[in-house]
């Protein structure tokens, strides 16, 4: 049967909404909310509704990824938390000073819980919305059993829960497929803009291309780490993964092994567009780069909708041609072009390199391990360890703990401005407080309009929708899926997730009140007034400006890149091996490059008057990126080489690009006080150069080593620099 464009379209939106995990997480909320107004229709209480929706909003933003053995433990502990929380919020609920204590208390405690892990902090962040959710409850409740407020919560928290684990196990390793889909859909970005590096322009702005760079880098290993606690849930100790879960962690190793190729950098790009101008090997560079990131892309969708992918030929074409083009270049012998011509030939390997694990992906991986399948499991191993978690975030250095008082104390504000306002239903000011205080001010000040603007949406779309349908059966409807809705777009959609959640608590009190038009300006009034506070307890309590961090962040960059070059230099003696050692220096090294880039980006969020360190920060982050990238073609060519270990030169360089690496991360830690007797940077430029003469007498092999090797020391004299001024700035 012949399908119209029409059909084709739809049949596409189906297939894209089913590959959401957004929206198979929002099925589940539609069950559970469905199930409860079914159950309070058909049984006559209406008055319990709202406890009952609380509950199961307040399970679903405590989930979190695992298997069902793992989801039943985080549920049980979950449960343990609200009751405790609800409970005591009950009992005080009605004296505002210990009100104000007890939340105040819960909210530092829980947030700092959040320490231990991001489990964690999922669930401490539910328990204090819970506790919010208890206040609201009890306060407009008209019962007379005792402890029914927290009773209703704690079903509707398990009805959500049980549904949950339900799903994990029906659908054990769905979340792998999806995360692995939206890994390689990021994985595209990259790609792509790293190919935009390649255009043959004089004068091209590296320096905004590779901010760009360093922030879409963090996006990948940010997805590379959710996807390691998720294969870590799912993998048995002391036991060989097989079946589709072995696929799926040869996918995960495979999308690293890609990730450190497309990071790689073998020549400065502006070079190579000023001595190739008249060329179009550049041109042909970015042409498979580009259509690699298409592969990437076309996998990732494959993933999403479980179909067989097939690739086509016109990578394999392209790389064909771009080798022809390097050596139709070689044949022509201009001295001048011999040095980017060997940096070329080893582009051209990666990319071929790359292409072979493109291929890999594609096909069967079930069957056999391509490595060392250990992950390193960063997760709290016992109270001792939790404990000790905290316990290092006790200073007020820390951002967790500034975050903790600040909320705390906002919260305490907001206490005192519903005992002024309305004592008695006011505590919308406190929930508005509590979601839009953020850890950062950007982020605060981005939520507190995104929540006032989403606030006077669903009131305006509720009042209309009121006059509308004035029927309870319809408005029943209407507030499942609002709370739907909201659970779809409560993280990249934050208006419209807060227009839904108010829309949801206007047709669930005109359930059980019949008053729901009461309810529209308090809300208002009072979602402006918990703006207001969050806003200003980010500027006066304990603020957090990413400008006075910036050298500490650096520091942690930098060494963690020295780090990963010595791991990578053993291996050009002791031969190439992909084991946990190694993977844990790579990604902590990307792990940090990531924070520096999202230090900066805060940073410029922050207002002009409390900017710090941004033009040396800006700075830092380009070289620090950039060394990154040297590394990290090191890491894709590396290999035991013959004679590597026997070179005094090569040992000698390596050795010293480390120590002095090392140093920068201590200097910028001290702010600027480098230690006596390292090398300086004419001594490091030097090596330099040594390093390139000494590369033109010695195999093509370890000729490539030795250049690469070179670049990165070419990168400690502008470190020196920056991480000099970045710290001298830092003592103003």
């Amino acid at each position: 049967m012949q399908l119209s464009g029409r059909d084709f379209a739809q049949r596409g939106w189906l297939y894209r909404l089913r590959g959401q995990e957004a929206s198979l997480y929002a099925l589940r909320v539609l069950v559970a909310l469905g199930g409860a107004m079914g159950w309070c229709w058909s049984t006559g209480h209406m008055p319990w509704l709202v406890p009952l929706f609380l509950g199961v909003i307040a399970s679903a933003l405590a989930e979190t990824d695992d298997n069902w053995r793992g989801r039943l433990r985080t549920l049980l502990i979950t449960l343990a938390g609200f009751a405790l929380v609800s409970f005591s919020i009950e009992t005080v609920v009605h004296s505002p000073t210990l009100f104000a204590l007890a939340l105040c208390g819960v909210a530092f405690a829980f947030t700092m819980l959040g320490a231990v892990g991001e489990r964690y902090r999922a669930v401490s962040t539910a328990s204090v919305i819970l506790a919010l959710y208890t206040a609201m409850s009890v306060g407009a409740s008209q019962q007379t059993i005792p402890h029914l407020v927290p009773v209703l919560l704690l079903i509707g928290a398990a009805w959500y829960g049980l549904l949950s684990v339900l799903w994990k196990m029906a659908f054990a390793l769905r979340p792998l497929r999806m995360g692995l889909a939206q890994l390689y859909a990021e994985l595209s970005d990259y790609m792509q803009l790293k190919a935009s590096l390649f255009e043959p322009v004089r004068g091209l702005d590296v320096q905004q291309r590779r901010i760009g760079l360093a922030q879409a880098n963090g996006r990948v290993v940010a997805v590379l780490n959710v996807m390691k606690e998720r294969l870590l849930s799912r993998m048995q100790v002391g036991k060989i993964p097989h079946g589709e879960l072995l696929h799926f962690l040869n996918l995960y190793f495979i999308a690293q092994d890609i990730h450190e190729r497309v990071s790689s950098s073998h020549y400065h790009y502006n070079d190579w567009a000023d001595e190739l101008f008249h060329s179009d090997v550049l041109f042909r560079c970015q042409r498979v780069l580009g259509l690699q990131g298409v592969t990437c892309a076309r996998l990732a969708e494959a993933l999403r909708a479980r179909k067989p992918f097939r690739r086509g030929v016109e990578v394999a074409h392209a790389i064909v041609d771009l080798e022809d083009a390097i050596a139709y270049l070689e044949q022509q012998g201009r001295t001048q072009w011999i040095r980017p011509l060997r940096s070329l030939r080893a582009l051209s390997r990666n990319l071929t390199t790359l292409d072979a694990q493109l291929t890999l992906a594609t096909g069967p991986l079930n069957t056999a391990l391509l490595g060392d399948v250990t992950l390193f499991d960063a997760s709290a191993r016992s109270f001792a360890d939790a404990w000790a978690r905290i316990a290092k975030q006790l200073h007020l250095n820390s951002p967790l703990l500034r975050h903790a008082v600040r909320l705390s104390a906002a919260l305490a504000a907001g206490c005192v401005a519903m005992q002024l306002t309305d004592p008695k239903h006011g505590h919308w000011i406190l929930l508005t407080t509590l979601f839009v205080c953020q850890a950062t001010y950007g982020a605060t000040i981005t939520r507190v309009v995104e929540r006032i603007a989403g606030t006077a949406l669903g009131l305006l779309v509720g009042w209309a929708l009121l006059k509308l349908f004035p029927g309870l059966a319809m408005q029943a409807l209407i507030a499942v899926c609002a709370g739907v809705v909201f659970f779809i777009t409560r993280t990249q959609r934050y208006v419209i997730g807060t227009a839904a959640i108010t829309l949801m608590v206007l047709m669930c009190f005109n359930q059980t009140t019949g008053a729901a038009y009461e309810l529209i300006a308090p809300r208002l009034i009072d979602t402006l007034i918990g703006g207001v506070i969050s806003a200003i307890a980010m500027l006066l309590v304990l603020p957090d400006w990413q400008g006075r961090r910036m050298n500490a962040v650096a520091a942690n960059a930098v060494a963690a890149s020295a780090a990963y070059l010595r791991e990578i230099l053993s291996q050009y003696t002791d031969g190439k091996d992909d084991d946990l050692d190694y993977r844990v220096a790579r990604r902590n090294a990307h792990d940090a490059d990531a924070a520096l880039s999202r230090a900066l980006h805060q940073l410029m969020q922050e207002p002009h008057w409390a900017r710090r360190n941004v033009l040396w920060g800006q700075r830092i982050l380009v070289l620090s990126h950039t060394l990154l990238n040297y590394i990290s073609a090191l890491g894709a060519h590396r290999g035991k080489l013959e004679g590597a270990a026997q070179d005094g030169l090569l040992m000698s360089s390596g050795e010293m690009a480390v120590k002095e690496f090392h140093a920068i991360a201590t200097a910028l830690r001290a702010q600027g006080q480098f230690e006596p007797g390292l090398p300086d940077s004419a001594t490091c430029d030097a090596a330099a150069n040594a390093l390139e003469e000494h590369a033109e007498s010695t195999p093509e092999s370890l000729r490539a080593l030795l250049n690469q090797l070179a670049l990165i020391c070419r990168q400690i004299a502008p470190l020196r620099h920056v991480a000099g001024e970045l710290a001298r700035v830092a003592k103003k």
